[in-house]
């Protein structure tokens, strides 16, 4: 549930500023004639991010037992890809996302009504469909599966309450700190959807070592416990992972948090001008 949580309020509070943004600037150019196609183009975005979730959870119902493990880690892997893609993009271009989206609707303004639409289909349509993506690489497995859907939908509400508190300047919250700890918190969970897209690969008998267990702590943590649950539900950290699972946590989360964590090397300008010839 916790994951699912992190997940509506990173990815919707991203999507909610886009939103934000967009409207922001037509209010202030006195272009509020224009809001309807902002909400429009936006709508059809939330509409083909739930079918593309749909799409998917459809897809792995109708599967045979190897066929779904293989479907369930090649969606698992890619969310991983696209998260992580994600992170980083996020830490290096949040500065520069409000003037790009101002510069791009501006664009669009000149075109017409149907390029704003576009414009603002597809500022929240990557946002919406990496939701459905993650959302469902990160609920495989789970035990109770009303929790996750809880656990979305409160992390959507957040973020739609905090981008219309930022909207409305009631609410003062640092981006940045906000992206960086969000940030790790999705490094570990896209840590444990890699662990389980090569847990998914083991069981589809593409990839050996099914029954070659790193470590057993089943008696420390028992997998029906609530703390077990939570774990897993979070991070998929179990009691008895497969040498591979464990392999492949930690060659993603180590290298991964590296990187994040390295401050960004800022080019000095130089004021020194160029030699004589």
């Amino acid at each position: 549930m916790f994951a699912s949580f992190l997940i509506g309020l990173r990815e919707g509070l991203e999507a909610t500023l886009v939103v934000s943004v967009l409207v922001a600037f037509l209010v202030k150019g006195d272009r509020k004639d224009k809001l309807p196609h902002v909400w429009t183009g936006v709508l059809a975005a939330v509409v083909l991010s739930v079918g593309f979730g749909a799409v998917l959870t459809f897809t792995a119902a109708r599967l045979g037992f190897q066929q779904r493990e293989l479907f369930e880690a090649i969606t698992s892997l890619l969310a991983v890809v696209f998260v992580t893609w994600m992170i980083f993009w996020m830490r290096r271009a949040a500065r520069a996302l409000s003037g790009d989206l101002r510069g791009k609707l501006s664009d669009a303004l000149e075109l017409g009504s149907l390029a704003v639409v576009v414009m603002a289909f597809l500022a929240v349509a990557r946002e919406g469909l990496e939701t459905a993506l993650l959302f469902f690489a990160s609920v495989q497995g789970a035990t109770i599966s009303a929790q996750p859907l809880i656990g979305i939908s409160l992390g959507l509400l957040t973020a739609m309450a905090l981008g219309y508190g930022l909207y409305r300047s009631a609410v003062r919250v640092n981006l940045t700190k906000f992206f960086t700890w969000t940030g790790l918190l999705l490094i570990l969970v896209a840590a444990g959807i890699f662990k389980y897209g090569v847990h998914d690969l083991q069981e589809a008998n593409i990839l050996p070592g099914l029954t070659s267990y790193a470590f057993d702590i089943s008696t420390i943590l028992p997998a029906d416990s609530w703390y077990g649950t939570l774990l897993a539900g979070m991070l998929n950290l179990t009691p008895q992972p497969t040498v591979l699972e464990t392999v492949a946590w930690a060659v993603y989360l180590l290298p991964t948090l590296y990187f994040f964590l390295r401050p960004s090397r800022t080019q000095p300008t130089s004021a020194a001008a160029a030699p004589a010839a």
